[in-house]
């Protein structure tokens, strides 16, 4: 049995959302004076009328089309500024893909859809106009975003975007399987998780106990707390040597063997689809997964908040998701819409709406949620979890290919007999090399 994690005391909930923000620091790699661009785009966009049209390209996350659609209707309703609503991609990367891609023909869209993982390569590229100007061109109040959750979006003095679909990871347990087990509550601990396990396998429900994600579901995410309560990282800033860190690959080597012993399993696709089939008794997933989970399950779920480790600190909960930007390409009317339209579809009331709907937390410090977390206290786990929020690693967000080398690194550890130092310095080479080539020369000039 792995014991490399030791149980700790849970650290007591109830953290006040409004006051949340102050738990964040914002992970952009820089920041500054406002930079030339967004003074340029300040003069390109003065006194300019909004356009009668734009277009949004998103992937719908968590689920959230039919919420999307309503918001649109209501925003044309209150503006008659018509919204077209583009399905750019099937999750995140497609939808940056497509994004890059069509920066060649101009046809782009005005208002995109780019995770915490994709905006700053668009950014790079330089496809994304800053928003700042636009907001202040319109009268927008962007006081009242959770400050980190719009720091995210900054760089160089500017923002780049604004939080939109903003979640967390969450643990999903099956409540009936528990009690089959003879469990009661979440696990506090990656110790406690195998311990469950262990009991859920003796249980005989007919589930594999514990489900890790496979490539596609973005493993470097939300493996980011398993690797974190042990002490390791995927970067320190830009410096790659923690991902081949005694401490990483002692992580890892923990998700490996719980694999080859039993009590976990690679899914084959989104975890949160497999535990609320029944399939798996235990996830780690997305808090933009939460609402369609307690639709469709036919069980008790039960939430918890990520387990702890060995390492005195609590801070193992990567915040992620969405936010919404603006292309650079589009013209000077479309961008003044588009301001207006992420200003709408993110205010108190929208947020509200849009996280009741999906689960992702709601971006406004304003937003009144307690008739929702009233009926539904679910929801509010994700805000109490936030006293254990941590910004990601730049190797996972900010260097371009780094999620993918990560993803398919877990890949492979997680469903071969990959030794694991090896592959992970390896994997640190070959970040490192991505940065030299990619980045460096980009983040000098």
């Amino acid at each position: 049995m792995s014991t490399f994690f030791t149980g700790r005391k849970r650290l007591a909930t109830g953290a006040i959302f409004a006051a949340s923000a102050l738990l964040f620091t914002a992970c952009g790699p820089s920041t500054g004076s406002t930079g030339d661009d967004a003074e340029a785009a300040a003069a390109d966009i003065s006194g300019v009328e909004p356009a009668d049209s734009i277009t949004f390209w998103s992937n719908h996350p968590g689920g959230s089309i039919d919420i999307e659609r309503e918001l649109i209707a209501a925003f044309e309703e209150e503006t008659g500024i018509s919204v077209e609503l583009v399905t750019a991609g099937a999750n995140y990367e497609e939808v940056s893909e497509r994004f890059q891609t069509a920066q060649a023909s101009g046809d782009v869209g005005d208002v995109v859809v780019l995770s915490d993982a994709t905006w700053f390569t668009n950014y790079l590229n330089g496809s994304l106009a800053p928003v700042d100007p636009l907001f202040e061109e319109i009268g927008a109040d962007t006081s009242t975003y959770q400050d980190a959750l719009y720091g995210d979006y900054l760089y160089e003095g500017s923002h780049y975007g604004a939080p939109y679909a903003r979640s967390t990871p969450l643990f999903y347990y099956n409540a009936d399987h528990y009690e089959a087990a003879g469990l009661t509550d979440a696990p506090e601990t990656w110790e406690d998780v195998e311990e469950h396990s262990t009991a859920l396998a003796d249980a005989d429900t007919g589930a594999s106990p514990f489900g890790f994600p496979p490539q596609a579901e973005y493993p470097a995410w939300t493996m980011s707390n398993l690797i974190w309560a042990n002490g390791g990282a995927w970067s320190n800033d830009w410096d790659f040597s923690a991902v081949s860190s005694d401490e990483t690959v002692e992580a890892l080597e923990f998700a490996q063997d719980a694999v080859d012993e039993g009590w976990a399993t690679v899914v084959s696709g989104d975890p949160g689809t497999d535990f609320s089939a029944g399939a798996v008794s235990q996830v780690v997933a997305s808090t933009g997964s939460l609402s369609g989970i307690l639709e469709t399950a036919d069980f008790e779920v039960g939430v918890g908040f990520l387990p702890l480790g060995s390492t005195g600190d609590n801070a193992v909960v990567p915040t992620g998701g969405a936010g919404l930007s603006i292309a650079e390409k589009a013209p000077a009317e479309n961008k003044v819409a588009a301001a207006m339209f992420i200003d709408f579809v993110t205010n108190a009331e929208n947020t509200a709406t849009f996280s009741a709907g999906t689960g992702y937390l709601p971006v406004r410090t304003d937003a009144d949620m307690s008739d929702v977390y009233a009926e539904t206290p679910a929801f509010e786990v994700a805000v109490n979890q936030l006293e254990n929020a941590r910004s990601q690693d730049f190797a996972r967000v900010f260097l371009p290919g780094g999620d993918l080398n990560l993803s398919q690194t877990l890949q492979s550890i997680l469903t071969t007999d990959a030794d694991v130092d090896e592959t992970l310095t390896e994997l640190q080479t070959t970040l490192q090399g991505l940065y030299d080539s990619d980045l460096a020369p980009v983040l000098d000039n």
